[in-house]
């Protein structure tokens, strides 16, 4: 039975998605709120938050999309502006939204407006903090306005949920969720499947409680559990793996590590579902047009208000743990995988390098990646 948290964030999520508004309580430091999230906000949604809370909402957003908005950010990793009164939900999209930005329409264009805004420096662990975490659960920008509602006892905060019909949130799910979906991954079909590269190939799939997208293991030949498994950590890449695209190395480095560890006699690839760094593919797509207005692949992200690599590698640990392997030799050029896996129990024996001829389209992508990214050459 999934737990509480992996129940509420996974409600969370898709009501985000739908544009609904959910609330969030801090139990901590006794605050309540309505949210929701700045991309899919409606023409009437501030209104509506006005009306059900009695305040003004706020906008939050992290410290990379601020950057992006004001010559010098506050050094809080997520921050606040205050929306003026009679603010429209084309201006908060335009704040949250690069690709607004880049729109012709002057109802869109207010950037001596924003410069004026006033910046709140939110807590790493408040309210507003946390709502950004389960927008980029949602895949969405990490963009959530924020209504706090005065006067609200946290113990009353689910009733008054409940009576508008809202669903609530404790920040205490929020912190759970990442740790618990990963531990919560449980192996539900296993087939052979010959590949092209390496026709003695079986794929273990493993879905997580709340019934999100499932992770894979191609476990190519018969790996030895009992000795440094060849291993490849591969996030999903729907243009790169399945369409070829050019802008990226990802269905060279896929099929190149079947390839490899089939001629070595065994290993396992995991594929993770973790499109765009863990953006997802909509977001990845808005980098992309973002990086054909001159941003590199870490300033696009930025600009989006992620982080450089929004993704984790303990599902990959749960997984490699499941198949019984604990000891593995990873090919990869980066790092912070291999300080991950070990983190997380895993012993990683040797680093395989991994790397591809560039082409004329991700030559730049992957001079960033080494440059930029630590990647190792």
């Amino acid at each position: 039975m999934p737990s509480r948290a992996v129940i509420a964030i996974d409600r969370a999520v898709s009501d985000l998605r739908r544009g609904s508004m959910i609330v969030v309580r801090d139990s901590r430091h006794g605050e309540t709120a309505l949210v929701q999230a700045a991309e899919v906000i409606g023409p009437d949604g501030l209104a509506a938050m006005v009306r059900l809370t009695g305040s003004q909402p706020s906008l939050t957003l992290t410290r990379n999309r601020v950057a992006a908005l004001l010559s010098a950010p506050g050094e809080a990793a997520i921050q606040s502006f205050a929306l003026p009164v009679g603010s429209s939900s084309g201006f908060v999209q335009n704040l949250a939204d690069p690709i607004a930005s880049l729109a012709s329409d002057p109802d869109l264009k207010s950037e001596d407006e924003h410069r004026n805004l006033s910046v709140v420096q939110e807590p790493d662990e408040g309210l507003a903090a946390l709502s950004i975490r389960i927008a980029k659960f949602a895949r969405l920008l990490p963009a959530m306005v924020v209504a706090r509602v005065p006067g609200l006892e946290v113990a009353e905060a689910r009733a008054w949920a409940v009576d508008r019909g809202l669903l609530l949130v404790d920040t205490s799910d929020i912190r759970d969720y990442p740790d618990e979906i990963a531990r919560s991954l449980s192996r539900v079909a296993d087939a052979r499947v010959p590949l092209a590269e390496a026709e003695d190939c079986r794929i273990v799939a493993f879905r997580p409680a709340d019934g999100g997208i499932e992770h894979l293991a191609l476990v190519i030949g018969t790996p030895d559990p009992t000795a440094p498994v060849l291993t490849r950590l591969h996030s999903q890449c729907l243009t790169g793996d399945l369409l070829a695209s050019l802008r990226c190395d990802c269905g060279e480095q896929l099929r190149g590590a079947i390839h490899e560890i089939a001629q070595a006699g065994g290993g396992v690839v995991i594929y993770l579902a973790q499109e765009g760094r863990d953006i997802g593919l909509i977001n990845k797509l808005r980098a992309y047009e973002l990086q054909d207005h001159g941003f590199d692949t870490i300033d696009a992200n930025r600009q989006l208000g992620f982080d450089d690599d929004e993704r984790v590698y303990r599902p990959a640990a749960v997984i490699l743990q499941a198949l019984g392997m604990t000891q593995v030799r990873l090919m990869t050029n980066n790092p912070g995988k291999l300080e991950q896996l070990a983190a997380h129990g895993i012993n990683v024996v040797d680093r395989v390098p991994h790397i591809f001829q560039s082409n004329d389209h991700n030559a730049a992508y992957l001079q960033t990646k080494f440059e930029r990214g630590g990647h190792l050459v």
